[in-house]
């Protein structure tokens, strides 16, 4: 679950204990180990939580698909899917609550006058309609500095509140271009890398946000004697207050040089690193 779903939760919770079911998809794009490392963390907190595996029903959905907006218009339209079938198990539901903050809201909708959508978020419109909910998001018109505010005053633990943002579609959008479990797997296993690289020498709270995204570009190496021709990988590294603009980190030569040896040593399919130094805008912190 998201720092922004996170601190949504615990205010629901707060409000009402017991009678808030959380419902906790996991869609198969998640980081190594996420799903069951989220929902043992949050049922020690005493949240009311139910785990889902979906994971095969997110990725046939998105087999085939290379767009961006398709994948994750098939990745929201599988989540209401999802969600729908496991709310009606529960009686006189009448309320959905999300994590929706304002960044969300900037980005898919027009909000004060004519713009374009940026990125589709499954978490703005459509839910509540097809269900017959009225909807509560208490943090709809924060930025993330002041989630990050709030999750303090509600005394979450500082690791789920220090956690870097996560997109919603996951590592949907990190595999560029089409999906298939195997990329997905790969990628797990190199942003693995890169996090707790991050974590281990100390830089991981120097950065807003750090993700490794998979790109469909192969390109020719060598393995001992042995000619590969494998995929390229981008590390990125932001720094920002809310999000809405990033200024690219700054991290050391030498602990970019470690993780990108330990990642082409240890992650078969892999065998370049690039770094993204680019700035949002007029890059946007995720690549699709």
């Amino acid at each position: 679950m998201e720092l922004d779903s996170s601190v949504a939760a615990m205010m629901l919770h707060k409000a009402i204990g017991k009678q808030l079911i959380c419902i906790f998809v996991d869609n198969g794009l998640m980081r190594k180990n996420e799903f069951e490392d989220v929902l043992h963390s949050y049922q020690d907190i005493g949240l009311n939580i139910i785990g889902v595996d979906a994971s095969n029903e997110f990725l046939s959905a998105l087999k085939g698909l290379s767009n961006p907006e398709d994948k994750r218009k098939a990745i929201g339209k599988v989540f209401i899917d999802v969600f729908e079938r496991e709310a009606k198990k529960y009686q006189n539901v009448k309320w959905l609550g999300q994590g929706t903050i304002y960044p969300d809201v900037i980005e898919s909708v027009s909000v004060h006058g004519p713009s374009v959508t940026i990125k589709s978020h499954h978490n703005v419109g459509g839910l509540p309609d097809i269900m017959g909910l009225k909807i509560v998001e208490p943090l709809r018109n924060l930025f993330k500095d002041e989630v990050r505010k709030a999750g303090r005053e509600l005394h979450i633990d500082p690791n789920i509140l220090n956690r870097h943002p996560f997109p919603g579609p996951g590592l949907g959008i990190r595999v560029l271009g089409e999906i298939t479990p195997e990329k997905v797997r790969i990628l797990q296993e190199a942003d693995a890398i890169f996090i707790n690289g991050l974590k281990k020498t100390g830089l991981y709270h120097e950065v807003w946000q750090a993700a490794a995204i998979l790109l469909p570009v192969y390109s020719v190496g060598v393995m001992g004697d042995e000619r590969t021709y494998e995929q390229a990988l981008a590390l990125r590294a932001v720094n920002s207050v809310d999000g809405m603009t990033g200024e690219w980190s700054k991290l050391p030569y030498e602990f970019l040089a470690n993780i990108s040896s330990e990642i082409i040593n240890n992650v078969r399919g892999i065998n370049r690193v690039v770094y993204d130094i680019s700035t949002k805008p007029p890059s946007t912190i995720e690549w699709e």
